[in-house]
């Protein structure tokens, strides 16, 4: 009995853990029109204040690669912990914080403690975890983000009614997750089996992970615009209060659950590149829809459209890279997992900006919706038609993965 209760928290720990990464990158967007304004005398305010949300992407990209060294190296737990302590100091020195320069160095240092908490929790699911209990449990690990990515949204739009500055202090929610942790999470068998001559004599599959990681750096770039943007464009174009802008990001999240507790079925039918045609399709959809209006039932309906994609996005991802990469080198490809996918949120103001200087909020949105559609054509035309509707998990994984590359 003690053992099935030490295996539930850790479990349940684990995919607390997995929410902490909701907060690094979205948790602000509902508290960005009044940041500006309280910084408004300061040179570049909006787009230095709109960087509060990507820095830590930014930096999770430089630090996740000596992030999954040092999870191959010295383990998964001491990584773990170090990167949730300095996770709940960094995530709240913003509420203390009396220019834009601190926020974004403790945003930095943010950054990095989820370079940490990305790459190790989900190499703890890949440790733990095998095959269809595998794609089930990363499902799990994204409806959890996506739950946490609903109650964090809500009370970050609440706070931010309140005060700019309160956002911050829902990061105190890694203190939580500490005790589980440490209590619960034993290091795994395969990270101390992991040797220098086994580390010698495996290679890195290079060109499946340039298809993965292509495909997390572009997915991300395009839908964090909607993180970043439709705060301004809400309030601006279509009048919303800062918990209406909360509630409208926690429905894109609230969708992502549904597809992300289906994910295990989803893959038994679909290969991971066909599943990653309908995440570009969703997406496409979601951004073309809000190109046309903000109106902001329709704005609701659009992100509920996003949502469903999303949902699958990171187990999708995370099953493919953990099919493909070698055991030894497990944390340093999840590794190169979270450098893609935050990079990706980091370039979306930069992709973004031009694009709304240019065309205004509806055309940057009709633009890259329409960029996502045709990478759903491109994706499908690579795989064909039967092949889109006839792999499942009854056929041998590594001659699908060198079909799909």
């Amino acid at each position: 009995m003690r053992t099935i209760n030490k295996t539930s928290i850790r479990n349940l720990t684990i995919l607390l853990g997995s929410t902490m990464t909701v907060l690094a990158g979205a948790l602000l967007a509902p508290a960005l029109p009044d940041m500006a304004e309280a910084f408004r005398d300061v040179p570049n305010a909006e787009f230095l204040v709109r960087l509060t949300l990507t820095m830590p992407a930014l930096f999770i990209a430089i630090g996740a690669p000596f992030a999954g060294i040092l999870l191959d190296r010295i383990g998964r737990k001491p990584v773990i912990a170090a990167s949730l302590v300095l996770y709940g100091i960094s995530g709240t020195s913003g509420f203390f914080a009396d220019s834009l320069l601190v926020i974004l160095i403790g945003r930095a240092f943010l950054g990095l403690s989820v370079a940490g908490l990305m790459t190790g929790f989900t190499t703890l699911i890949v440790d733990y975890f095998k095959g269809a209990r595998l794609n089930q449990f990363l499902g799990y690990q994204g409806a959890f983000i996506g739950l946490g990515g609903v109650v964090y949204l809500l009370l970050a739009g609440l706070l931010a009614d309140i005060g700019w500055r309160f956002p911050f202090l829902i990061h105190l929610a890694a203190f939580l997750v500490l005790p589980g942790l440490l209590f619960a999470i034993d290091e795994p068998a395969r990270a101390k089996a992991s040797t220098d001559s086994a580390n010698q004599k495996a290679t890195f599959p290079l060109r499946p992970f340039i298809i993965i990681y292509s495909i997390t750096f572009i997915t991300m770039a395009i839908e964090f615009v909607i993180v970043l943007q439709l705060p301004f464009y809400l309030t601006a174009v279509g009048g919303a209060t800062n918990s209406q802008v909360g509630i409208a990001l926690a429905a894109q999240t609230f969708a992502a659950v549904f597809t992300a507790l289906l994910y295990r079925r989803i893959r038994a039918r679909l290969s991971f590149l066909s599943i990653s045609a309908f995440i570009f399709l969703a997406i496409g959809i979601n951004h073309i829809i809000i190109s046309t209006t903000a109106s902001y039932g329709i704005v609701l309906v659009a992100l509920l459209i996003g949502g469903l994609g999303l949902g699958v996005l990171a187990p999708n991802l995370g099953a493919w890279v953990a099919s493909t990469a070698p055991s030894s080198m497990m944390g340093r490809a999840m590794g190169g997992f979270a450098v893609f996918l935050f990079v990706g949120q980091f370039f979306a103001p930069i992709i973004s900006e031009p694009l709304i200087v240019q065309l205004g909020f509806s055309g940057a949105f009709g633009i890259l919706g329409s960029i996502s559609i045709l990478l759903t054509i491109a994706i499908l035309a690579l795989v064909g038609y039967k092949r889109f509707i006839a792999y499942g998990p009854s056929k041998v994984q590594g001659n699908k993965l060198a079909s799909e590359s």
